[in-house]
């Protein structure tokens, strides 16, 4: 397995969604590792702190008031975020994040939440406590590392769906007395902070998906009410810790349904057009401003592409393309009512498109034109005498 590894980090092509994904794998493997401490290696198991503890902060039992009343739907309610969304969405996130949210974003989720697993890992194999489940079936007596884990609430739903599978599952669990943080907890409240920053329309139903969790874990009797709040806590810490400055502004977060694109940038902040536009004296937002964006724009080009002023530039070193001034706005007097007076001058228009560089009875009215040469006429001559009116 570490040779697959090693070999996947050289190969360029797998290093690229390996080296993003070490700490995920980090912390899968300390999971998995943590099967091979002996009973005499690992610390002795805490039974009555985290109940003492839920007691002392928040005035009873929380978790043991919600497993005191069960019914068969309230189950299947508890079982799809614990049992099934809770593999599944880690997935969805990474795949929306890779595809709609800003490119630094990608490892911005894998370092945080991978760094965020490892922690509470080696939080629960430092500091082993029993789950509810372990006092509701033998009290407070001390525990023992060798006693299996069990399935507590999730058997019910083996007893509705058939089969042992949940029971199996958790019986042969590398870690058993991981209780204390709760790490479902953190998952989704570090799923619900992601997708809550960068696609906000979702906020609300990713934070019922959260807090709907939070109630599934007591009611499982897998987890203690302080088993939720720390592993929200650590969340949330992992998520502005490992967050880059780049990301922490909330206008830059928006998806492609919103016509911005993949970067969170509109064209004005991509082409740095708003720097242009105040260096000319137009204030964004005001009355010169709509109409520099929107009839101080240039018309169509050939190919449907609307150019502004602004995202035009210089020619490049090389090019036999002259240097164009823009020139006034179009006379136009329904446009400029309220403005200001109305430019004099006829309106010299300018295009991307090939084709209106012959345009030579345009260009010439305005006092310039594409071809320069006396000895060349345009449009040329008919045949049967007489020059063309070039003016």
């Amino acid at each position: 397995m570490s040779g697959l590894v090693i070999l996947g980090l050289l190969m360029p092509l797998t290093s690229q969604i390996l080296v993003p994904a070490m700490p995920v794998l980090a912390w899968g493997l300390t999971f998995y590792a943590s099967r091979f401490l002996s009973p005499a290696q690992r610390p002795q198991i805490s039974v009555t702190i985290l109940p003492t503890l839920e007691t002392v902060l928040y005035g009873a039992n929380i978790s043991d008031v919600l497993t005191r009343f069960t019914h068969p739907i309230l189950d299947v309610v508890a079982w799809l975020p614990y049992g099934v969304l809770h593999f599944a969405l880690p997935v969805l996130v990474t795949i929306a994040v890779w595809l709609m949210a800003p490119r630094p974003a990608l490892q911005f989720w894998a370092s945080a939440f991978g760094y965020m697993g490892l922690i509470g890992v080696l939080c629960q194999i430092a500091f082993p406590c029993a789950p509810p489940w372990y006092e509701l079936i033998y009290g407070l007596i001390p525990a023992e590392h060798t006693i299996p884990g069990s399935a507590a609430g999730l058997a019910r739903i083996d007893g509705l769906f058939g089969g042992t599978r949940y029971q199996t599952t958790f019986s042969k669990l590398p870690m058993v007395f991981g209780a204390f943080p709760s790490l479902r907890a953190a998952s989704a409240t570090l799923e619900a902070l992601f997708i809550s920053h960068f696609f906000p329309s979702t906020t609300r139903f990713i934070w019922a998906y959260a807090f709907t969790l939070y109630w599934a874990t007591m009611y499982l009797a897998h987890h203690y009410l302080i088993d939720v709040v720390a592993g929200a806590s650590l969340a949330v810490l992992c998520f502005h810790f490992f967050m880059p400055a780049s990301l922490r502004v909330v206008e830059s977060n928006s998806t492609t349904a919103k016509g911005v694109g993949r970067r969170g940038r509109n064209k004005y902040e991509q082409y740095d057009l708003e720097d242009r536009r105040r260096q000319r004296g137009i204030v964004p937002g005001s009355p010169q401003s709509s109409l520099s964006s929107g009839r101080h724009s240039l018309s169509l080009d050939d190919e449907g592409q609307d150019i502004t002023y602004g995202s035009r530039s210089p020619a490049p070193l090389g090019s036999a393309a002259p240097f164009i001034v823009p020139s006034p706005l179009p006379h136009d007097t329904k446009a400029w009512k309220g403005v200001g007076p109305v430019p004099t001058g006829k309106a010299h228009r300018h295009t991307a498109s090939i084709a209106s560089l012959i345009r030579a009875d345009d260009r010439v009215e305005s006092g310039w034109s594409p071809v320069t040469s006396k000895s060349f006429v345009f449009p040329p001559a008919k045949k049967g005498g007489g020059s063309a009116d070039s003016s």
